[in-house]
């Protein structure tokens, strides 16, 4: 997959009533009406995450088209006030067809607000005031998130609480100018932390960069080829004199194939203005954060910079006055294309999303590169918790801060929650839904010499991913077409059992819902100091997975699924949890282990359908079909869609060899076969960790 970052908005219908009305002991009537919790935020023992109360009747609007200081404000708003019983609910992402509408669409007897803003007047007596922060120091945003949840105040600038007539309880502006990020969180740690909620931490970047309308962008250079293998490596020369006269030139870096995960990828950038060098520098330096302007780019193996899918990064260039010629030398492969504009495409204001949730929760809010200084203060904070508790949000540094996050996490008996998309939590949170414990049985089957393939959608665990792209991709009317498995969080029996209750009651007899990495929360098994905090996580993992009816995990060991699970991880999991099997991350394929439980590498061609099928005809080359043969196929949830798995099953219906089947019957075609064959040994791998040419063919997991 190319990053957890590629979060869509849904166009799907509506709950049909499942959340309001769903099992016994729902407190939503279809009228609307609601019986009130007093106790408001609930933590239940045994629970990774705590319960709201049932929501009353929502004020709701659209915060998308608002500043990005507004919808600070209004979020942080919503959690002081949806902490008592969730009332505000809010769209964040424009456009008619959005996630956060869609799943309001089930609230019957809500109230929509043209200007949401009208609401901060509403609630005004339900806060302290304002908890300003500093424009100049980014972080500043998050402690005043940690502090707008212990001081029971909304995060604004003073230009805000003087519009609103807001008490100012804490003013940040100034208190750490000159500190870098580690000292502001240090003090943090040292000041908040005693007083926060100790069950979870959350971790959200402080600002993000939103594009900017109207901006034209020229094609400078396009790589019109599929090419994987970096064999189009080149040094080009680009021409972007044509954007000189304004303020500076743009420079951006993306995809040309959005569908493959295998985009623009530079190891040395520099730029010449009429004849003189102005830039010279290699990505992931200091010398180009003066020139790197906005990115949701990655750093690959051989330090180079890389886009795939939807990622990209852009270069500021600002060349003496009156330069008459700027040229752009770049090292570059792969499936590049290049746009340049003079006009400046971005803009950096405060990131307003699951903000309600720490506020409400009085959780520490921190965003904290996992290496170097950063990663030691977030070791420290990580290491402050109990066994099992909860991080959600995300990290920073893209796929090096995902795969470092995790594992440092994993160190320190921390699981994983990708939430930092996750909209009104606060509300989803409270929503009452009788979830089914059921685990399906297939029925008996005995294995044929046959190439079995299961298909499976990843990236499950991502609780944002199931609200928001999954019912995207639930709703395409191709899914049910061909056996698929597709993962999910079971702590969604926590965080939104409505949505969970949803995907289950609308699945096809075609449809498997199996447990996201690696279980109640995204980890790498391997890195766990021991087997005692390793067992915890295990048994943590079997109450949400026999609430939840799940019974397969995909599951990964480390980040680029290079180390294998060890006997002992294998051991806690087979003797702690009532799993059938494991789908273990990792590209390569290959039975793992039969037996009581077992394990197989997924296998992961690029491409389209009929590369997939060819990808898997080379893989299997080696069987003579004289026993059968097992294909764990990942699905890339980011770029495939169930149309495409669809394209994929007409292919194979034309090839006897294979037969589709789901996870279930899967594994019990697989326990009982002696002896599985292991992958053949020229088995090519066809996914990557970064853009380089060497090193493992896995991508980031999100």
């Amino acid at each position: 997959m190319v990053s957890r970052r590629r979060f869509l908005a849904t166009n799907a219908t509506v709950l049909a009533g499942i959340a309001l009305t769903a099992g016994s002991g729902s407190m939503i009537a279809s009228t609307g009406t609601a019986a009130a919790s007093p106790s408001g935020v609930q933590w239940q023992p045994g629970r990774l995450l705590p319960r709201f109360a049932v929501p009353g009747r929502l004020q709701a609007g659209s915060i998308a088209e608002l500043p990005g200081e507004d919808q600070l404000l209004l979020t942080t708003l919503q959690g002081i006030v949806n902490r008592t019983r969730p009332e505000l609910y809010f769209n964040y992402d424009k456009g008619d067809d959005t996630a956060d509408l869609t799943w309001l669409q089930d609230f019957a007897g809500s109230r929509w607000h043209d200007d949401p803003r009208t609401l901060i007047d509403k609630y005004a007596a339900r806060v302290a005031g304002a908890i300003l922060y500093d424009p100049d120091v980014p972080d500043t945003i998050n402690v005043a998130t940690t502090l707008a949840g212990l001081r029971n105040a909304v995060v604004a600038t003073a230009e805000q609480a003087e519009t609103y007539g807001l008490k100012i309880v804490e003013d940040l502006r100034g208190r750490f100018t000159g500190q870098d990020k580690v000292a502001i969180y240090r003090w943090q740690l040292d000041n908040l932390w005693p007083h926060c909620e100790q069950r979870l931490l959350t971790g959200l970047p402080p600002t993000r960069t939103v594009a900017v309308d109207g901006v034209t962008w020229r094609e400078v250079a396009r790589e019109t080829e599929q090419i994987r293998d970096s064999s189009n490596r080149t040094t080009l020369t680009l021409d972007v004199s044509a954007e000189l006269g304004g303020e500076a030139v743009y420079v951006r870096f993306a995809d040309a194939f959005g569908n493959d995960g295998w985009g623009a990828s530079v190891a040395s950038v520099k730029a010449t203005a009429d004849g003189t060098v102005i830039a010279d520098f290699l990505p992931d330096t200091t010398e180009e954060e003066e020139f790197l302007f906005a990115s949701t780019s990655s750093i690959g193996g051989e330090q180079n910079r890389f886009a795939d899918g939807g990622n990209y990064w852009i270069y500021r260039f600002q060349p003496p006055a009156g330069t008459t010629e700027l040229t752009v030398t770049v090292d570059i492969w792969n499936q590049y294309l290049i746009t340049a504009t003079d006009t400046a495409p971005t803009r950096v204001e405060p990131f307003p999303y699951f903000r309600d949730y720490v506020v409400a929760t009085k959780a520490m809010l921190v965003w904290l590169d996992p290496n170097g200084a950063p990663g030691e203060l977030l070791a420290e904070i990580f290491g402050s918790t109990a066994s099992t508790t909860p991080y959600l949000g995300w990290f920073s540094n893209d796929v090096a801060g995902e795969w470092g996050g995790v594992d440092l996490a994993a160190t320190k008996r921390v699981e994983v929650f990708a939430a930092d998309f996750y909209a009104n939590g606060t509300v989803h949170g409270g929503v009452p839904a009788k979830i089914s414990s059921k685990i399906n049985t297939p029925a008996p089957s005995k294995p044929a010499n046959k190439i079995y393939l299961t298909l499976t959608f990843g990236e499950g665990d991502n609780i944002q991913y199931c609200q928001r792209h999954l019912r995207e991709l639930w709703d395409n009317p191709d899914r049910g077409k061909v056996p698929t498995n597709w993962t999910i969080s079971p702590v969604l029996a926590d965080a939104g059992p409505a949505i969970y209750r949803y995907f289950q009651q609308t699945a096809t007899d075609n449809d498997l819902l199996i447990c996201g990495p690696s279980g109640a929360g995204y980890t790498y098994p391997v890195s766990w100091p021991d087997s005692k905090s390793l067992t915890e996580y295990a048994d943590v993992t079997d109450r949400y997975l026999r609430e939840t009816g799940l019974d397969l995990v995909y599951a990964y060991s480390n980040g680029d699924g290079s180390i294998p699970f060890t006997d002992e991880v294998l051991d806690i999991y087979r003797t702690h949890t009532g799993l059938r099997g494991i789908i273990q991350s990792s590209g390569r394929g290959g039975v793992v282990t039969g037996g009581e439980l077992p394990v197989i590498r997924n296998f992961s061609p690029a491409g389209d359908a009929a590369e997939f099928k060819a990808g898997m005809d080379e893989y299997a080359a080696g069987w003579d079909g004289s026993a059968p043969f097992f294909i764990a196929g990942g699905v890339n949830a980011w770029n495939w869609t169930p149309t495409d798995v669809a394209e994929l099953g007409a292919l194979l219906a034309d090839d006897d060899r294979y037969q589709v089947v789901l996870g279930d019957v899967f594994f019990d075609l697989l326990r009982q076969t002696d002896d599985p064959k292991p992958a053949p040994a020229a088995a090519a791998t066809t996914r990557r960790a970064s853009s380089s040419s060497t090193g493992v063919a896995v991508p980031p997991h999100r």
